[in-house]
């Protein structure tokens, strides 16, 4: 694969909102009509609380932004509650005449930096407006996830619900002798199924696990095609800054990682200098598109558009 960087087309710093102060995090597509697309993401306020908003663009003119929300499509949610610190969109499935918004809320913490946990929000207007199903997550702690779940991709098939997801194995402390020494996550991801897509059962599965110095596998974005799965995702470790990840599989649950053929990577001395994270790609009109966060912050800077050449 070769991918032909476009550049960014969400730059944060190009809108006077107080809820997106920065970044515009874990981008995704959804195809609204023709070569329209709603491209979803989620911005920091001067808090460093995360909502979550999107971009309307038409595919063929991508730097040009036709629409913007003024007001989030995810708000924070109530204090104590897992996303009162952030509400950051990852995915959304059509169900029946509704639109399931699935998402990432994160809480502070006092023995680790945060607490991440799958919540979902529905919309009954056509994408309007959402509501937050519950104040609960939808896929919080269980018997195999003891830490945190997060970032989930969901697609339905043959009347199942399956979810890739992030899940957190343990917590590295520098030196417990250094009251603020850092706190190092490892979290790789594993996959969940459902009948409804709410409630759901795990057996811990790993679809995507450490290799190397890795500690953080994140984001799976999945699609099918010619009856192969095909997953991206970033990975770090080693150089501790996150680079695009590619994998195969012929059931979904055990996958062949060929990051090797990614095609893409950090640019010398741009924008997207830093690290090629969350990428997330789709097709339309049998051309593919990866939207992706480069920078040195998880997307501090903005989203970026790119195209398959080969």
């Amino acid at each position: 694969m070769k991918w032909k960087k476009v550049g960014r087309i969400i730059k944060p710093e190009d809108f006077d909102f107080e809820w997106m102060s920065s970044h515009a995090q874990n981008p995704f597509a959804e195809h609204v009509g023709e070569d329209l697309f709603k491209i979803h993401f989620a911005s920091r306020d001067k808090l460093n609380r995360s909502r979550g908003g999107y971009i309307l663009i038409d595919i063929t003119k991508p730097s040009e932004i036709l629409e913007i929300t003024k007001y989030p499509t995810l708000e924070l949610g109530d204090r104590g509650c897992f996303d009162d610190s952030g509400a950051m969109p990852s995915c959304i499935v059509d169900c029946d005449d509704k639109k399931y918004l699935y998402y990432l809320g994160w809480t502070q913490a006092k023995t680790v930096p945060f607490l991440f946990f799958i919540g979902l929000a529905i919309s009954e207007d056509n994408g309007k407006t959402y509501k937050k199903y519950s104040k609960a997550p939808i896929f919080g702690r269980t018997f195999h996830d003891p830490y945190l779940t997060a970032m989930p991709w969901i697609i339905r098939e043959d009347g199942v619900w399956k979810m890739w997801y992030v899940s957190c194995t343990g917590w590295q402390e520098e030196s417990i002798d250094k009251p603020n020494s850092k706190n190092e996550h490892f979290y790789h991801i594993r996959y969940a199924t459902s009948n409804d897509g709410i409630s759901w059962v795990s057996d811990g599965t790993v679809c995507i696990d450490f290799v190397d110095k890795e500690y953080a596998i994140a984001r799976p974005v999945v699609y099918k095609e010619s009856e192969i799965y095909k997953m991206w995702y970033c990975y770090r470790g080693g150089n501790d800054t996150y680079r695009a990840g590619y994998a195969e599989s012929d059931d979904g649950i055990n996958w062949n990682r060929m990051d090797n053929i990614v095609g893409i990577d950090v640019s010398d001395n741009d924008w997207d200098s830093g690290m090629i994270c969350y990428p997330s790609v789709f097709e339309h009109k049998k051309q593919k598109y990866m939207l992706y966060n480069g920078g040195n912050n998880y997307g501090e800077n903005g989203t970026g558009l790119a195209i398959l050449e080969s």
